[in-house]
């Protein structure tokens, strides 16, 4: 059986987002003797085992370009990334996510103070970033691939956020990673981050070696005139 079609195709993808999910949420629940909980006191049963409202929303904030990446229309690959290398951006973003997101026991030290302007700067930094993923995947259009890939009628995109930036995506999944770790606050999360970051350093220095093979001195050009990920810094 070929287990790489579980990872490649979306909607398994997308049905193992929601088994793990359910079965979150059922281990969240919190009986209390069998009585019912009102809205605070489930809300404060979840803060009590490391899940409290703010870390919900920053929760739910990464779910919103995943669905939209999931169901947006795709483009027939002709050159595709290997899945023995591509498991590897999988494995360590999928490690990265949950430690980001859940609080893991022995590693729930704060690296920041619990204070108001930080997680909230860190739910605004999260929102735009969001938004500018979701804004940059629009522009990409068919040309998009979660894999390192060359899609039929492939074209270099320098126009919206790739014409100063030239992986404005990734921008914004790492924006949304650090806002949520800001949300969090806990090493555990600042971990996650370190994770995901180096996660994206090997995608982005691997992919640019393919569109420079796929688009020759069109790329090199677009390289000279454009930031990797924030304009003026990176």
């Amino acid at each position: 059986m070929d287990i790489s079609k579980y990872f490649r195709d979306p909607r398994y993808r997308l049905l193992l987002s929601l088994v793990l999910g359910a079965i979150l949420g059922l281990m969240l629940r919190h009986p209390h003797g069998g009585a019912h909980l009102t809205l605070s006191q489930e809300i404060a049963a979840l803060e009590r085992i490391g899940f409290p409202l703010r870390m919900l929303v920053a929760i739910a904030l990464t779910v919103v370009p995943s669905i939209y990446w999931e169901f947006a229309k795709r483009n027939a690959t002709v050159i595709k990334e290997p899945f023995r290398t591509r498991i590897v951006h999988l494995a360590l973003t999928a490690v990265g996510q949950f430690l980001i997101f859940l609080p893991v026991p022995g590693l729930r030290m704060r690296f920041l103070p619990l204070s108001a302007p930080i997680w909230v700067a860190g739910l605004v930094i999260e929102a735009l970033a969001v938004g500018l993923s979701v804004r940059a995947r629009a522009v990409l259009g068919k040309n998009w691939s979660g894999a390192i890939a060359t899609n039929v009628d492939h074209e270099l995109i320098r126009t919206g956020p790739y014409k100063s930036i030239r992986h404005p995506i990734y921008t914004g999944i790492l924006g949304m990673y650090l806002g949520a770790t800001l949300v969090s606050g806990e090493l555990h999360a600042l971990l996650g981050l370190v994770l995901v970051l180096i996660a994206y350093a090997r995608k982005i220095r691997m992919e640019e070696a393919h569109l420079h093979q796929a688009f020759g001195p069109a790329y090199a050009d677009y390289a000279q005139h454009s930031w990797r990920l924030i304009p003026r810094v990176f």
